[in-house]
């Protein structure tokens, strides 16, 4: 019976192609520019993608928030193939940025809207280079917000840093009403070198996070394991436990030790194998929408 179940899971497998924190001199193959980013979607899709999770970056390629950039990134994608597409609203990391500033692309009426954006709900004060910064989502931000894309059909992707903000999601965001199920989170692990209030990877973590999650309920839940150590153990434990799968240059530049990834499809390739030893099967876009209960 249990071997009948695991054959039937299908995994969806979320794509971080590019992040807000290192670029080309970290590894050169890392896409930054929209066609570099949609041709990057296109053969992930190709090789077992469902969602692609979109950091944009300026003509010097640095992070930004720029509307127009993120609708030439998704209607670049959406021309090429059926994936979902997901933005981040994390504030650019560019001296002077603050909370709000992630939101804005929410309110140009001509963006390219996608089907999903991310919601980030911690508290974590970062360090990277000479600037130290704190993510300021407080909970009357998170409500509104997360209000916000409800009205607009976009899908919250929860990501939750820490344990408390487990409890944040059901204990304070959901009872407002501003949650569709099922709620779509995910862990994410490993940011503790670089950002104060971050969880770090470890099993025992991951278990505890999970625990976390209400027991009444389905929430398609996944792991964003940061760093060559920690991203294919914690993608793979994320996925026996339950789990969905996310890879992606944004969180882990390496294939293998001392060897950088070729390209993020690379990364893709290797998990959908793993999904597949495994004995479990990997969703398709439009399967990942129903699961996920996207607005059409």
């Amino acid at each position: 019976m249990e071997e009948n179940i695991m054959s039937q899971r299908k995994i969806i497998i979320t794509v971080a192609q590019t992040g807000a924190f290192h670029g080309k001199e970290a590894n050169p193959n890392i896409p930054l520019t929209p066609k570099e980013i949609a041709d990057s979607a296109y053969n992930c899709y190709n090789a077992g993608a469902s969602i692609i999770h979109i950091h944009a970056r300026d003509k010097n390629g640095v992070s930004t928030n720029d509307s127009k950039v993120y609708s030439e990134i998704g209607s670049g994608i959406k021309a090429k193939c059926n994936v979902i597409i997901q933005y981040s609203t994390a504030p650019a990391n560019i001296p002077g940025t603050n909370a709000e500033d992630g939101m804005k692309l929410l309110y140009d009426s001509d963006l390219f809207k996608p089907e999903m954006c991310s919601l980030d709900c911690s508290l974590i004060g970062t360090s990277w280079g000479d600037r130290t910064f704190v993510y300021e989502w407080y909970r009357p931000f998170l409500i509104k917000y997360a209000k916000m894309m409800k009205e607009m059909g976009i899908k919250p992707e929860i990501e939750c840093f820490n344990p408390e903000t487990i409890e944040d999601v059901f204990n304070i965001l959901e009872p407002e009403g501003v949650l569709d199920n099922p709620v779509s989170l995910s862990f994410v692990m490993g940011m503790d070198r670089i950002s104060q209030g971050a969880i770090s990877f470890s099993e025992e973590n991951l278990d505890f996070m999970i625990k976390k999650l209400p027991k009444d309920r389905f929430v398609n839940f996944s792991s964003i394991c940061i760093g060559a150590k920690n991203h294919v153990p914690g993608t793979v434990m994320t996925i026996l436990k339950g789990g969905g799968a996310r890879v992606g240059m944004e969180d882990n530049i390496f294939y293998a030790p001392g060897r950088l990834l070729k390209s993020n499809a690379e990364m893709v390739e290797r998990v959908v194998r793993i999904i597949h030893e495994l004995g479990m099967e990997v969703a398709t876009p439009d399967e990942a929408r129903e699961v996920l209960n996207l607005k059409k």
